[in-house]
């Protein structure tokens, strides 16, 4: 593949995913601004209520990487009845993950809260926040699912368009129903879970409309099937468990960093909140890389061909660096505007710019940490690799930096957040002597 080609086929997957990811994450910021509106308590309820649904989404996103795996590799060996079985069993089981998530925040909002802040007021916020949102989880799993089959088949362009009329909604919905407009009721932050709710319902359905088109316009009959043999459930065991521990163990690892903050303060949990949107907007506009390597890698992989596997992956890595330091460069500009937007205390303000600053200082190893281990490594199927050097980064040096930092000493939260930032670039270290050593590159049958 001439470069030129291979720099057309990474745009083609990276920006329609890109644009998906940060209108996704504008659905988190669009609640932060506007229930900034309302203080610091609501903030930080939408912000640690959150973080439970954040735990769901990298769950189901352990689901969809292994369907990219499967799916991409057997487009490259030219088999779509193993493609579609993979796809089938993977939205199979993000349904079922959906449900249990589902079923433990209508059961227990208030348990699951108390683990993030200590502040009566923001617990009871965030639990109703949270009864409400966990309506959104199912939608999620499904359409992310949908959306992964769609990008391995060359029509990533469809799950940007319906996250796109999603967004207009959900933006819609949250002017109407947080303040009162249009002849609304003024609900507050249950008004934010209420739009979030309905586009998520919107989006997964606009995202199935687009897939039963794929399906009904392909020469071949759809497979659906979900029934594998012995040798074939071990195989997906074994890429699949690695991938949904590592991904939930890094979930709760993020959501005891959340803790950490929490019971700093509740203003400097609102300056948490405050950034994550940021966080959540700028890594998403570099997702689309790591979503093309795991694509656009696995199909090489699929094919034998891992010289030019190895040689696209570095040219992916170089792309991800100058993109993340471009975009470090302008939020440490704009930070200043951003954090002017809310309506909170100057104290929460200038937490804020602080913690923008330790961000954009760690966003080149976020980034390649998430090229490497979400897209190129990943491919060749060998999850139980980023396993360990996940879990290592999170759980023997973040945690214990975490509370070393902020419950022992007692730094101030953006020292507590820089910190814990160091673990990328431990991982990054540990990410780019796997990647030489090219043990990852392995076809999966």
């Amino acid at each position: 593949m001439k470069q030129q080609t291979f720099f057309q086929s990474v745009i083609r997957i990276a920006i329609p995913v890109a644009l998906q990811s940060m209108l996704q994450s504008s659905f988190s910021m669009i609640d932060q601004v506007m229930v900034g509106q309302l203080g610091s308590t609501c903030i930080a309820a939408v912000g640690i209520a959150g973080k439970f649904a954040f735990l769901y989404s990298v769950v189901i996103g352990a689901v969809t990487a292994i369907a990219g795996i499967q799916i991409s590799q057997y487009i490259g060996q030219k088999n779509e009845k193993l493609s579609d079985r993979s796809f089938c069993v993977n939205l199979l089981l993000s349904c079922i993950i959906g449900f249990l998530f589902t079923l433990a925040s209508l059961l227990f909002p208030r348990e699951i809260m108390r683990l993030y802040s200590e502040d009566p007021d923001a617990v009871s916020a965030a639990a109703d926040y949270l009864k409400i949102i966990a309506g959104t989880y199912l939608p999620m799993g499904v359409a992310s699912t949908l959306s992964v089959m769609l990008r391995c088949c060359d029509h990533a362009k469809a799950p940007l368009i319906a996250t796109t009329m999603s967004a207009v909604i959900n933006t819609s919905m949250n002017y109407a129903l947080i303040f009162g407009n249009f002849g609304f009721p003024e609900l507050g932050v249950k008004g934010a879970a209420v739009a979030s709710l309905v586009s998520g319902w919107i989006n997964m359905l606009m995202i199935m409309w687009f897939m039963f088109r794929l399906i009904r316009n392909r020469k071949d009959r759809f497979a659906w099937s979900i029934k594998m043999n012995v040798a074939e459930r071990k195989q997906y065991l074994f890429m699949l468990i690695p991938v949904v521990v590592n991904e939930f163990l890094w979930g709760v690892g993020q959501n005891v960093f959340t803790s950490i903050y929490g019971h700093i303060g509740t203003k400097e949990a609102a300056a948490v909140a405050l950034i994550s949107p940021v966080e959540s907007l700028l890594i998403g506009a570099l997702s689309g890389l790591a979503q093309a390597a795991g694509i656009l890698i696995g199909k090489r992989l699929g094919e034998e061909q891992k010289e030019e596997a190895y040689r696209e992956s570095k040219t992916l890595m170089w792309y991800g660096f100058i993109g993340s330091a471009v975009l470090s460069l302008l939020l440490l500009v704009l930070k200043g505007y951003y954090v002017r937007i809310y309506h909170v205390e100057d104290y929460v303000r200038h937490t804020a710019g602080l913690l923008l600053i330790a961000f954009a200082v760690l966003v080149p190893f976020k980034v390649q940490n998430m090229i490497l281990g979400g897209g190129i490594i990943r491919s060749g199927g060998k999850t139980k690799y980023i396993m360990w050097i996940d879990m290592l980064g999170t759980w023997a040096l973040g945690v214990p930096l975490g509370f070393l930092a902020g419950r022992w000493i007692g730094l101030p939260v953006a020292w507590v957040y820089f910190v814990i930032g160091l673990e990328e670039i431990v991982r990054w270290g540990i990410s780019v002597r796997l990647f030489r050593s090219r043990k990852w590159m392995v076809k999966i049958d």
